[in-house]
Parts: structure tokens; sequence; C-alpha cells
């Protein structure tokens, strides 16, 4: 996800705009559907591993996932889920049929698509409501040792000179 932010008059981050991409979507339907990864890849027809690479950003979601979703989740809009232009379902959700949920998902929780009046953009939140966003920064990782492994069922194992 990117945020796009501003800053408060207590120098607290606020996101004003989340510019999702396909996989961050498709983990807010797994979430909608209050499943867990594993559920979801079952619910799919898919393994769990395909869902978790692509949750991790080793894969990006083929066709085959978006087909599948599609077809168990048919109220889903294929333009909200491979470019986030639109609204999440075809038909409003508090009148179709769910897959998993049936019609008793509780209006009150459900968010309201059809108040956004920017072409697909969210508006500003109202009122000033803090969250404070937070940057986790990693060292890059290191090759410790490579191992070449031949086909005489001999091996070498290299280690990098320490700087």
């Amino acid at each position: 996800m990117i945020y796009l932010c501003k800053i408060n008059k207590n120098g607290i981050f606020l996101p004003y705009f989340i510019l999702m991409e396909t996989k961050d979507r498709i983990k807010q339907i797994m979430e909608e559907q209050h499943m867990t990864q594993q559920m979801f890849a079952d619910f799919l027809q898919q393994a769990p591993a395909t869902l978790s690479s692509i949750f991790n950003g080793r894969t990006r979601p083929t066709l085959n996932i978006v087909d599948a979703i599609k077809t168990k989740i048919p109220d889903i809009s294929i333009e909200w889920l491979l470019y986030g232009q639109g609204e999440m379902y075809i038909t409003h959700p508090e009148t179709a049929e769910t897959p998993l949920r049936g019609s008793g998902a509780s209006p009150d929780l459900m968010l309201d698509f059809e108040a956004s009046s920017n072409a697909g953009l969210p508006n500003p939140p109202a009122r000033e409501e803090v969250r404070e966003v937070r940057v986790i920064e990693k060292e890059p990782r290191r090759v410790t040792e490579i191992h070449v492994y031949y086909d005489d069922q001999t091996y070498e194992t290299f280690v990098p000179a320490k700087k």
C-alpha cells in the first residue's frame, strides 16, 4: 500500500489517501469474508502457498486467482479488483447474497461506497483522526555462505570476504 499523508499541528502523519495494490484488495476481500489465509485458499481452491507469496509480494496475482475470486464471489467488481476503480461490489452487498454469510451482514458494519463523490477517490476524513505511521527500517540482508553442488556428488562452499 502507498499512503499519501499530511502532518497535523501536533506533527503526526495523517493518511488521507491510500493507493492499494491488487494484493491489498485481495486481502481486503479475505478479511471482509472473515477468513484466515488458509480458509480463503481452501475457499478459492488454491494452494495456501500461492496466497502467501502474493501477500508477501514475492509474486503478483495471476488471472487464475482473479478468476477463482470472481467465480466464488460473483458480486466483486473486476475493475475494482484489478485496477482499484469503482466500487468493490457490482451490486450492493446489503441487497446481494454473499457466498459465505448469507444475507445477514449488518448494515452498520458495511462501508458506504456510494457516498464518495470524487470518482472513486476517498474523501479526506471529516474529523481529525490521529494515526501514527511508523516506518520500520531493516538492515539489508547479506550473503554469508554459498554452496555449489556438482553432479559428481561433491560440493564447494564459498564465504565472502569480511569488510
